[in-house]
């Protein structure tokens, strides 16, 4: 088979790949806002240099964990997860000059505690409210001064 040959097929497996790749990120987003209705959370896992590191995501509420998947993961497990009791709501910010390319339009920059230190996300203020309201609606009993 002359090499024109082999490259054909080879860029023709190579986009049968890239679209398999795509069908399935689509179908895990369904599958993950499947009766929880998953929202876009971006998070920011290393906050070392000022508006850089943001990773795009999807949020979801599972029992008292807060989820986070990656965008562009096939995974099906989430790839962070916070606890409601050792979460903490701290502050909200507009997304600055080089986050408002990064992030999702429309989308608050919060703070929030954990005990693994401070943790940054990116969400819309719908999103926020709903977050918010999630974290006061701890189980009875819970520790309010944490």
């Amino acid at each position: 088979m002359p090499l024109w040959q082999w490259l054909l097929d080879a860029v023709g497996l190579l986009l049968v790949l890239v679209l398999l790749y795509g069908a399935g990120l689509v179908l895990r987003r369904r599958l993950l806002a499947r009766g929880s209705g998953a929202f876009e959370l971006s998070y920011r896992p290393r906050s070392s240099e000022p508006g850089r590191g943001w990773v795009l995501g999807l949020g979801r509420y599972s029992g008292d964990h807060l989820e986070w998947f990656r965008i562009f993961s096939l995974a099906p497990r989430p790839k962070r997860s916070w606890e409601r009791s050792r979460m903490s709501y701290l502050a909200r910010r507009n997304p600055e000059q080089v986050e408002r390319h990064v992030l999702y339009p429309g989308h608050v920059v919060i703070s929030c505690g954990t005990p693994e230190g401070e943790v940054e996300l990116a969400l819309s203020a719908e999103s926020l409210t709903g977050l918010q309201a999630w974290l006061e609606s701890r189980t009875p009993g819970t520790d309010w001064s944490r």
